[in-house]
């Protein structure tokens, strides 16, 4: 099992970028706060130390570098309440999907929205929870399963309907998988600490206004069945991130829908773990040569 409770990655005020077990302050429990964190050396997924070394954050980044992340694995229609929003039957077995690495943002970027995402509406947003695999798990059974978890994270699925439904040629990936479409953080908190995945609070606000608010008991396929059924025939590897799934209140789900627009500020959070905020930001078309 990990040493860390709170793994960060941070740029520190003395200019580096570090890994580090983050310190709360007194009543704070929102990781996104932390303003220092004990200095981890070695293999995160591997022998590793949390140290003495304290350095102060001044920045959080997204809690795994690139290089540290192998698969992102996504669940569609993973929540009983969103599948009925979203007028579909509920799934018999796990609705994968996938996004790329270079989907990945840290819980304080802005959300870059390309020109052809900018062509039509369809900009919606997705609080999920996100669980990061600690070691190689194959063919794992449910019961086991949670032994396998490095810890958990808050991401949020940047999706448009518009590319994800219908530009998308039946795949979903081509309108989730936009550069920065999946900023997660604000930490991986120890399964050591997180004990029931199933027993969390996870909600979304758009510009302060509370548009998802749910619990992870509403999950129809829970982290455990998830992993075991992912490992299947299939190794899963340390670093692997996968997103759970979407409980209800989405934007397409509203009638008139609440699409995203540029400059909208967006928060995802997960109980026990803290809060991601990021703003929608059109990127302006570069001038023809």
């Amino acid at each position: 099992m990990p040493a860390f409770s709170r793994l960060v990655r941070f740029l520190a005020k003395d200019g580096r970028t570090y890994y580090g077990d983050a310190i709360l302050p007194a009543g704070v429990s929102d990781i996104a706060k932390t303003t220092r964190a004990r200095v981890i050396k070695g293999d995160i997924f591997g022998k590793h130390d949390v140290t003495e070394q304290v350095a102060d954050v001044r920045l959080l980044l997204a809690p795994l570098a690139r290089e540290d992340v192998k698969t992102v694995r996504c669940l569609g229609l993973n929540y009983e309440q969103h599948a009925k929003e979203s007028g579909m039957p509920l799934p018999k077995y796990p609705v994968l999907f996938y996004k790329p690495v270079t989907s990945l943002a840290g819980p304080f970027d802005n959300v870059p929205v390309a020109a052809p995402a900018q062509e039509v509406e369809g900009l919606d947003y997705e609080c999920e929870l996100v669980a990061v695999i600690g070691k190689e798990a194959k063919d794992v059974p449910e019961s086991k399963a949670l032994d396998y978890v490095l810890g958990y994270a808050v991401g949020d699925d940047i999706s448009h309907r518009e590319w994800q439904l219908k530009r998308g040629g039946g795949q979903w990936s081509l309108g989730k998988g936009f550069d920065g479409w999946a900023p997660f953080g604000p930490a991986i908190v120890s399964a050591n600490l997180i004990k029931d995945p199933q027993a969390l609070r996870i909600t979304t606000k758009v510009n302060g206004q509370v548009v998802q608010d749910s619990s992870t008991k509403d999950m129809i396929f829970g982290v455990a069945k998830t992993i075991s059924f992912l490992s299947q025939g299939t190794t899963l590897l340390p670093g692997d991130l996968i997103f759970t799934g979407t409980p209800q209140g989405v934007g397409s789900g509203r009638k008139p829908p609440l699409w995203l627009r540029d400059g909208d500020l967006v928060e995802v959070a997960l109980e026990g773990v803290g809060t991601c905020v990021n703003k929608v930001e059109h990127i302006k078309s570069r001038p023809k040569l």
